[in-house]
């Protein structure tokens, strides 16, 4: 299982309210006609994540998909037919973002996580010492997400639905997700 991740920020002169609601649509309208291997897409608003906008409020959106060939299909399709519009206002109101691609390494894709953490593998430590060491952790609910095809800072995403306590020498901080696409009940 592979995903598309996208962090963003709005335009100053949008609403929150209003730059949600575009990206609820943008989601829905990709949610109603899918490209082929796409799986599921969810949006959420964090507030002062460290690796965006300086610190300031943004948005993650995650769009899954089964494999790497997956990713054309998904690309083409959020921009034409039924999903142009809905992009294309969602676009309009995005002051700046990054990307990247990122497989799940343990634990299973959480739809709409409460908490996510953006971190690097600490200095000295081998893979398998970082995943046995948030192994214990991820048993309990959490996915670990690993950026794909890339190093450096921010290698690796922890998604929960509960604020963890990570291992002594993983510096990260969880940052509260309130969903926005799917809403909450």
């Amino acid at each position: 299982m592979l995903a598309y991740f996208f962090y963003h920020w709005k335009r100053p002169e949008f609403e929150a309210t209003d730059y949600e609601r575009r990206l609820q649509d943008f989601h829905t309208a990709l949610a109603a006609a899918p490209s082929d291997g796409f799986s599921s897409s969810w949006s959420g608003a964090l507030a002062g994540p460290p690796w965006a906008n300086h610190g300031g409020p943004s948005y993650e959106d995650w769009y899954i998909v089964r494999n790497s060939a997956d990713l054309d299909p998904l690309n083409d399709a959020a921009v034409s037919a039924s999903r142009k519009i809905p992009h294309d206002r969602a676009a309009s109101g995005t002051a700046g973002g990054s990307a990247g691609l990122y497989r799940v390494r343990l634990g299973e894709a959480i739809t709409a996580p409460k908490y996510t953490a953006w971190f690097g593998k600490p200095e000295g430590w081998s893979y398998a010492e970082l995943y046995e060491r948030l192994g214990p952790i991820i048993a309990r609910g959490t996915a670990l997400w690993q950026r794909q095809m890339a190093l450096g800072p921010g290698e690796f995403f922890l998604h929960s639905n509960v604020e963890l306590l990570l291992p002594d020498g993983v510096d990260a901080k969880p940052v509260a997700v309130r969903a926005v696409f799917p809403q909450s009940a």
